[in-house]
C-alpha cells in the first residue's frame, strides 16, 4: 500500500463512497422518521433517554469535581432532575445540555465501525445498570430496565442471527439525542425561558449574560456538536479499509 493512501482524507476528496453514501442515506431516514413520529408515543422512550444522558452527565460532572451525587429522576413528562452536594457548581449546570449533545456526537461517531458501536453499547448498558441503582422514580427505573432489555436484544440478533442492526441503533439513538438536545435548549431555555432551568441558574453564577443568552451559546454548541459529528464519520468512512 502507498504510504499516501495512509493520510486522513480530511477534505472528503472523492466523496462519497459506499460506506458513506449508506451513513448519509441511514441518517436521513433517521431524521425523517424521528420529524414523522415526533409528537407520538413511539418516540418517549427515546426522548427520556436523551433526558436520562442530561442528568447522568449533570452527575459525571459533579463526580469529576469531587462532589457527590445524591439521586437521579427522569419523569414522563419529559423533565428531570439530579441531587448533587459539592463540587463545581458552574460545571455542573451547563454539563447537562452540553453533555447530551456530546453524547450523541459520540454515538453518532461510534455507529461508523462495528466494533465501536459494541463498545458504545456495552459502555451504555453500563451507565443504564450504574443509574439504576441511583434512580429515584420507577419513570427512570422502567426506562433502564426497558433500554437494558432493548439492547440485550439487539445484541443478542447481532451475535446469533444474520440480523445486523446494530450500528444502525447506535446511529439512530445518536442522531435522536442531538436533534432532541438542540430542541430541549430551545424549547426549555430560550422560546419559554423556564425560570428554573439550568440556563437561569447558571446566569446567576456567571451574571456576564442572560438565561435566553447562554441559552442561545449552549444550542449553537449543540449544533455544532452535531455538524462536527456529520464530517467526521464521513471521514472515518472515507478512510475505512
Amino acid at each position: 500500500m502507498d504510504i499516501l493512501d495512509l493520510r486522513i482524507n480530511w477534505e472528503l476528496r472523492r466523496c462519497c463512497n459506499h460506506d458513506q453514501v449508506i451513513f448519509l442515506i441511514t441518517t436521513a431516514i433517521s431524521i425523517v422518521i424521528i420529524l414523522v413520529l415526533w409528537r407520538t408515543v413511539v418516540m418517549t422512550p427515546f426522548k427520556l433517554i436523551t433526558v436520562f444522558l442530561h442528568e447522568v452527565s449533570h452527575a459525571l460532572a459533579c463526580w469529576l469535581t469531587c462532589g457527590k451525587v445524591e439521586g437521579i429522576k427522569v419523569h414522563a413528562d419529559e423533565g428531570g432532575v439530579t441531587q448533587t452536594r459539592g463540587g463545581v457548581y458552574w460545571l455542573i449546570l451547563p454539563a447537562g445540555y452540553l453533555g447530551s449533545s456530546f453524547w450523541g456526537m459520540v454515538l453518532i461517531l461510534a455507529s461508523t465501525k462495528g466494533i465501536t458501536a459494541q463498545i458504545a453499547a456495552g459502555c451504555f448498558t453500563f451507565a443504564l445498570v450504574v443509574v439504576l441503582f441511583l434512580a429515584k422514580n420507577w419513570t427512570l427505573r422502567g426506562l433502564c430496565l426497558g433500554f437494558l432489555f432493548f439492547f440485550g436484544l439487539i445484541w443478542y440478533l447481532q451475535v446469533y442471527t444474520p440480523v445486523r442492526m446494530l450500528r444502525e441503533v447506535i446511529l439512530f439513538t445518536g442522531v435522536m439525542n442531538s436533534l432532541f438536545s438542540v430542541y430541549d435548549i430551545y424549547d426549555d431555555l430560550i422560546s419559554r425561558r423556564i425560570n428554573s432551568s439550568d440556563a437561569e441558574k447558571f446566569a446567576e453564577e456567571c451574571p456576564c449574560c442572560t438565561g435566553c443568552g447562554w441559552g442561545v451559546i449552549w444550542g449553537f454548541f449543540s449544533f455544532v456538536y452535531l455538524c462536527v459529528a456529520m464530517y467526521l464519520a464521513l471521514v472515518i468512512l472515507a478512510n475505512k479499509p
